[in-house]
């Protein structure tokens, strides 16, 4: 499956709209467990896969791949993985719709609490 790129069809949009392009990528399996575990310090190869619940290694392989083709990670001199300034952005960027999320998973929390006190 080649890497999604805007202008270019993805899964959901034949125009290749830079969003859907961009959930393309970020909803492939692992991509977003992988940003996750980069966000603070790089890892090789065998120390990420490790840190993503030992996924396999041409999963991980591949992932790596499109992230670095999309400009998101790169390897360092010592040939570990890391986010680069993009992926930086990218991270920052989903703080609120993590927020988000949090929010939401409150909401459900309150309203299972709140079915779980009726009495019918």
């Amino acid at each position: 499956m080649a890497t999604p790129k805007p202008g270019k069809p993805v899964r959901g949009s034949q125009t290749g709209r830079p969003i859907m392009a961009l959930l393309d990528l970020l909803g492939r399996r692992w991509t977003l467990r992988i940003l996750w575990e980069l966000r603070e310090e790089s890892f090789g190869f065998r120390a990420l896969q490790g840190r993503c619940d030992s996924m396999s290694p041409s999963v991980l392989s591949q992932r790596l791949m499109e992230l670095q083709e999309a400009g998101i990670v790169q390897q360092n001199e010592a040939s570990n993985y890391m986010l680069t300034r993009e992926g930086t952005t990218l991270l920052q960027f989903l703080v609120p719709l993590n927020d988000w999320a949090l929010s939401w998973a409150e909401r459900e929390r309150s309203q299972q609490e709140g079915m779980e006190g009726e009495s019918w």
